[in-house]
């Protein structure tokens, strides 16, 4: 049972955050701001849970107050016996929800998202299979009233593409798409199978968070190569016939961005310019956690495109995502984009397992 008093000594700092928000020297620094908005929102979040959760608690103690009162009303334990069993059954969830309320704020979940398919084993089929998730993305982004900007692609001549990078942009977008990194496998008939025998090809996709302008990244001129080329592929003529296309390569850590999905050349840096931010920002990340020694924060696998995170199987129409062992018989649904059966899923399990962890820390501490 999650203690009253450790709430309200959190929520202490709301009142703080506010005074803070309100005033005058709150606006001249935005990074600073920025930040008190986001915890504002955070222990916002918090107070509604801690009130749902405390409520119910208190009306089932009165509840069982009124059904013990030897010399209580009939009527009246019978309304009390009917309540209390609908309070019992509504405090699982509502404890849950106050302890994910309770971890400290991730402050990767509202960024935008960066990310990157390639179709894997299965030739053609892996193409056709990493347009599909590519599809996949866009109609849950645009579901959830995202904006989806490509930033680089490789059609293949059958259809899908070889390789294709995008930005997801919206609140929330990292946080909800973040778990897609990884392995996926597909298992279908192939439309170019004349025997109907069902076939196994697979797909990569690596998710990113956009970096923003409140993290220290510096880049330096010198250390980049940047090349200008011809787009090929659709796009129109004045594309494929001016040196539009950019490519930047990161020389001390080897990363190769490239955009050409953009008439102008200078739109097409701009992006090339995002994509290595958002990159050099992971590689960061990873590094200091290795230093550090702590373990990577999302903890639902490693994101890594070699481990294999989820299978999508037509003809069964059964997706299974093996992390959390979770099968869904709604593939067409979901290839439809309406994903978020799925999405809510993975973001609960990674929070039980935060949760856990943070419980371990604690208890650590403790002796």
């Amino acid at each position: 049972m999650i203690e009253k008093k450790q709430v309200e000594k959190i929520l202490v700092r709301l009142q703080e955050v506010e005074t803070q928000l309100s005033g005058p020297e709150a606006a001249s620094d935005q990074k600073k701001y920025r930040a008190l908005v986001r915890e504002h929102s955070s222990l916002r979040k918090l107070e509604a849970c801690a009130k749902k959760y405390f409520t119910l608690v208190d009306s089932i103690e009165e509840a069982k107050a009124i059904i013990a009162d030897p010399n209580g009303d009939e009527e009246l334990k019978e309304l009390a016996m009917a309540e209390l069993a609908e309070n019992e059954e509504s405090v699982p969830a509502a404890e849950k929800a106050l302890s994910f309320a309770l971890l400290p704020p991730d402050p990767d979940e509202r960024r935008n998202a960066m990310v990157e398919i390639r179709a894997g084993t299965g030739g053609d089929e892996a193409a056709i299979f990493a347009g599909d998730l590519y599809r996949m993305y866009s109609r849950y982004a645009e579901i959830r009233g995202w904006k989806v900007t490509p930033l680089d692609s490789s059609p293949s001549e059958m259809g899908g593409y070889k390789e294709i990078v995008f930005n997801v942009e919206g609140e929330g977008a990292y946080a909800a798409l973040r778990y897609e990194g990884g392995g996926h496998r597909v298992q279908r008939v192939p439309e170019t199978e004349s025997q109907g025998r069902v076939h196994t090809s697979a797909a990569t996709v690596a998710v990113f968070p956009e970096a923003d302008e409140d993290d220290e990244l510096e880049i330096k001129p010198e250390d980049l190569r940047i090349d200008f080329y011809r787009a090929g592929g659709a796009g129109g003529q004045h594309v494929n016939k001016t040196d539009s296309a950019v490519r930047i390569t990161h020389l001390p850590t080897g990363i190769v961005v490239q955009s050409q999905d953009e008439r102008s050349q200078h739109h097409n840096k701009d992006k090339c310019m995002a994509a290595l931010r958002s990159r050099l920002l992971e590689n960061a990340r990873i590094q200091e956690e290795q230093r550090m020694g702590s373990a990577r924060k999302v903890m639902i696998g490693s994101g890594d495109r070699s481990e294999r995170i989820r299978t999508y199987n037509f003809p069964q129409n059964r997706l299974t995502d093996h992390r959390i062992n979770l099968t869904l018989y709604s593939l067409d649904r979901i290839m439809e984009g309406l994903m978020e059966e799925l999405i809510t899923a993975l973001i609960e399990s990674n929070a039980e397992l935060r949760l856990k962890a943070e419980l371990g820390r604690v208890a650590g501490e403790s002796n």
